[in-house]
């Protein structure tokens, strides 16, 4: 795609040069602040989302609380479709979009009027832009992300990139359709990921509740969900095979640079915990800690709270505790922690934990249902066999899964590096047919 034949000083350091035809001027000389209320909150209630823009959003008010629509939604913003809406708090986190619905939204919001000088689809794509989102966050006000807010009278004084309306309209129609199509290739590896998930998930399931012979007699289980298992194995509850199924501290402990690491879910739910990353506590408090709870290796440990059913072998040799949201596996010697771990993540415990999210809204696991899941139990040389087996074909899904994730994370740079060429001018659109998409 070719450049515009001449280019002009921005009079905006950061911006540098823009289309010898283009306005650069402040926002607040294309839009204005509106600030109609709802009077019964009975409109559609709206959210700005970084991934999706603004839409359409349920019942439930942003701190999780459901509250009734009059508590909740009375004096909430107007908002007209067209309109600029802005999340304040998150506007350098691209938590800003034009809406195509008319509703509501929450008071912290700014909602803005457009006037006839710019064109909503192609401030849309401006307005969350990188370089306009780093732009946004340099004359926020405050110290740390979580306290920044981008007041409606500091944006009407930043700068917008103005085209011609006609080129407005035609920059949007083209970054509408491109960036159509980039949409469909990351949905495209999306689903490819999910369905690599699932596969992963079966072939786990068939390996530790049938083994790896498709010849072997089966037996049933006497359990419905989990139907026949291989002659010689046994079903068996986890808290006869182990010898401690404890939870980590309940209390939030002291934390500190320089200490003991101190373990959560999070640290285990995205892989090997990171050192450098990892909470740390003072030796004192993690003495006291290990005195109920000391993970060794060798161990299990597992998500009981939030993202649950979460397992990891502890293979490491440093010492460190753990947070009430994990709970350390013994196992004796009749189970092998690596094939725990499997069992732990197929689809029969999963099962056990569905049953459980069905008569609760919060997803906690308790230590008495951990100790009560029923376990297949094949011989250890068997569980052996099972876990080589696994540890290779997962690794196969494992990496598909990688270079799917690694695609999306290309075609997302090519999205972002569209719309800012697109809307900062480097690449002339003039010539491209907008009709075709009418």
């Amino acid at each position: 795609m070719k450049a515009y034949p001449e280019y002009k000083y921005s009079g905006v350091e950061w911006l540098g040069e823009v289309p010898a035809g283009w306005e650069v001027s402040r926002f607040k000389n294309h839009l204005h602040e509106r600030d109609e209320r709802s009077e019964d909150g009975d409109e559609t209630l709206l959210s700005v989302s970084a991934y999706t823009g603004v839409r359409p959003r349920s019942e439930g008010i942003e701190d999780g609380e459901f509250l009734s629509r009059a508590e909740s939604l009375q004096g909430y913003k107007v908002a007209y479709s067209g309109d600029l809406v802005m999340n304040i708090m998150l506007a350098w986190n691209r938590a800003q979009g034009i809406t195509d619905f008319n509703g509501i939204v929450s008071p912290a919001y700014a909602v803005f009027k457009l006037n006839s000088s710019i064109f909503p689809a192609y401030l849309n794509h401006l307005v969350r832009t990188d370089e306009y989102c780093r732009y946004f966050k340099a004359f926020s006000a405050g110290v740390i992300d979580s306290r920044l807010r981008l007041y409606p009278e500091k944006f009407g004084g930043l700068f917008a990139i103005i085209p011609p309306l006609t080129e407005q309209r035609k920059i949007a129609a083209f970054l509408d359709r491109e960036v159509a199509k980039i949409d469909d290739l990351i949905e495209e590896q999306r689903r490819l990921i999910a369905l690599l998930a699932e596969k992963r998930q079966a072939t786990i399931s068939h390996a530790v509740t049938k083994g790896l012979n498709p010849n072997a007699k089966l037996k049933p289980s006497g359990i419905d969900w989990l139907g026949d298992v291989p002659e010689g194995w046994e079903v068996i509850r986890l808290s006869r095979m182990t010898s401690q199924i404890v939870d980590g501290a309940h209390f939030t402990p002291t934390y500190v640079s320089e200490g003991v690491p101190f373990l959560r879910v999070t640290d285990i739910s995205r892989g090997f915990p990171d050192l450098e990353t990892v909470a740390r506590i003072p030796l004192e408090e993690h003495l006291e800690l290990i005195k109920r709870c000391h993970p060794r290796k060798g161990d299990l440990l597992l998500s009981k709270n939030g993202t649950v059913g979460v397992p990891m072998v502890i293979t490491w040799d440093w010492d460190f505790s753990i947070f009430v949201s994990l709970c350390l596996i013994r196992l004796n010697r009749e189970l092998s922690a690596e094939f725990a771990k499997y069992v732990f993540l197929s689809k029969q415990i999963e099962m056990q934990i569905e049953a459980d999210k069905k008569q609760s809204t919060v997803i906690n696991l308790h230590l008495e249902k951990i100790a009560g899941f029923m376990f297949p139990c094949p011989s250890l040389p068997e569980q052996e066999e099972v876990v080589q087996f696994l540890d290779r074909v997962t690794q196969k899904f494992d990496s598909l899964s990688n270079a799917a994730v690694a695609a999306i994370s290309l075609l997302q740079e090519r999205r972002s590096a569209l719309i800012s060429a697109a809307v900062t001018g480097k690449i002339d659109l003039r010539d491209f047919d907008d009709s075709i998409l009418e």
